[in-house]
């Protein structure tokens, strides 16, 4: 092991853990900001008198850059040091969410999203990679225990603490809180962080070419996979979804390009990685579980306020009991993941289904009658199956990746994500609207309808991770390892 590296990784658990806990505190703002601005849109509308094609802007700019930059960001960590990558990050974070929150119009609120969605791409890959580097057997499935609760609970609990700081702001500038209350947080993870974390993950940094047409071609190809998804209800007419087919065949050439570079250089994103069955089933079992389980936070969020008039803080409320079960399953995950290995992602993802059907069934009977309430229980259900689902599933993933391709490996972990929620959002949203026509405005049909198809998706991630477990039996009968 490097000398550099001893006293970071073996030094006292103290500093690694303080470490880790500035790299959650930066996880959960930057994931935050992926859905606490939805019950903001309103009174962004009426103070910046907004159109529609805006308000999109504003809150799909955000996923589109956050997904662009993750392995371009996780390459840059592996090679040139990750606390400096987090630092940066965090720094322009903090910086675009004031000038968010300081917006005096769509254009401006629209660059500063984008700009700030990038900066939260930076971010993200810096913490798996550094659990990868700081961490091993189980202090590892631990440390990705802690990074689970804060993805599950940073997803779920966005508009309730959205529809908080609006209501502490009021309705004219309370939108401007939302943005601004990373400032104080994001300025203070920066100095913890530059003190904190370890300068890079091996002794010298990388001093090879990040491979720029690499980046380039990755770049391009995930824009034109996320546009027509995150612009999917400004944009009409069917030509915008010739976009995806174009994307796929750019990122195949992507992969082709990456095959020869790395005949001479380091990729960009080492193919070979995809040869790892727990990586490959890893990264399919996310790309559609995150594309079932986070369009029902934005169908429910509609049906609530929309549907059934409840205040944003309501609608919030409502889905914290998913958050509470995915955050104590989560760190419970973490801690038995090594034991249990991929059934344990099987059995979540059974426990995710059994608790969206019983939402279904308590809607069918009572539709319009204390949603919230008669959801609670089934969304607990789902909630504790979620947190088995999304922390043992990236330990598992990231079990045989290299440390010095952690950063990357997560960034393209963490793409295959946000294009999975683009994509199950855009399915299970156009199911809904569908519905909600077809059936002369009846919300509570549309939502059951709705929540099915996302039940679906989750199942096709189930059989993934069965894949995975038949195959690792198989192997070790064969004695193959």
């Amino acid at each position: 092991m490097n000398d550099r590296q001893v006293p970071v990784t073996e030094a006292g658990g103290r500093r690694r853990w303080q470490a880790l806990g500035v790299g959650l505190v930066a996880t959960f703002m930057t994931l935050l900001d992926v859905s606490i601005v939805n019950v903001a849109v309103p009174s962004i509308d009426r103070a910046l008198h907004a159109t529609p094609s805006d308000l999109q802007w504003v809150l799909s700019g955000y996923a589109l850059t956050f997904g662009l930059i993750l392995v371009p960001a996780g390459r840059f960590g592996d090679a040139r040091g990750r606390r400096t990558a987090f630092v940066v990050g965090i720094a322009l974070f903090t910086l675009t969410s004031a000038l968010a929150g300081l917006a005096t119009s769509p254009a401006w609120l629209i660059a500063a999203r984008l700009l700030q969605g990038a900066a939260a791409g930076v971010v993200n890959p810096q913490v798996i990679g550094l659990i990868q580097q700081l961490f091993r057997g189980a202090e590892r499935g631990r440390a990705f225990g802690l990074l689970g609760a804060t993805i599950g609970i940073s997803t779920a609990i966005g508009p309730l603490l959205g529809g908080l700081l609006i209501q502490l702001g009021g309705e004219e500038h309370g939108w401007r809180w939302v943005f601004f209350v990373n400032v104080p947080v994001g300025a203070l993870a920066v100095v913890l962080g530059w003190r904190l974390l370890p300068d890079r993950p091996t002794g010298q940094p990388d001093r090879h070419r990040l491979d720029p047409f690499g980046v380039l071609l990755l770049g391009v190809g995930v824009v034109l996979l996320l546009l027509p998804l995150v612009q999917r209800q400004q944009w009409h007419g069917p030509w915008k979804w010739a976009l995806i087919p174009a994307g796929l065949a750019v990122l195949v050439g992507f992969g082709l390009w990456e095959r020869r570079y790395a005949r001479h250089q380091t990729p960009l994103f080492d193919l070979r990685l995809f040869g790892l069955r727990s990586y490959t089933l890893g990264v399919l079992i996310a790309l559609v579980y995150f594309g079932g389980f986070t369009a029902v936070f934005f169908i429910f969020t509609l049906y609530l306020q929309i549907g059934l008039g409840y205040s944003a803080l309501v609608a919030g409320l409502a889905i914290t009991p998913f958050a509470l079960g995915s955050a104590l399953a989560s760190t419970l995950g973490g801690r038995i993941v090594n034991r249990y290995g991929r059934p344990l992602v099987g059995i979540g993802l059974i426990v995710v289904v059994l608790g969206l059907g019983a939402v279904v069934l308590v809607l069918h009977n009572s539709p319009h009658h204390s949603v919230p309430l008669l959801t609670a229980l089934p969304l607990l259900a789902a909630g504790l199956g979620s947190g088995l689902v999304i922390t043992p599933n990236q330990t598992l993933t990231l079990s045989e990746v290299p440390v010095p391709q952690a950063g990357s490996a997560a960034g393209m972990l963490q793409t295959g994500q946000r294009i999975g929620s683009a994509a199950g959002i855009a399915a299970v949203g156009a199911v809904f609207f569908s519905s909600l026509s077809s059936t002369g405005g009846d919300w509570s049909a549309a939502f059951r309808r709705s929540l099915v198809l996302a039940a679906g998706i989750i199942l096709l991630a189930l059989v993934a991770a069965l894949v995975d477990v038949a195959m690792g039996r198989r192997a070790d009968r064969h004695g193959v390892h």
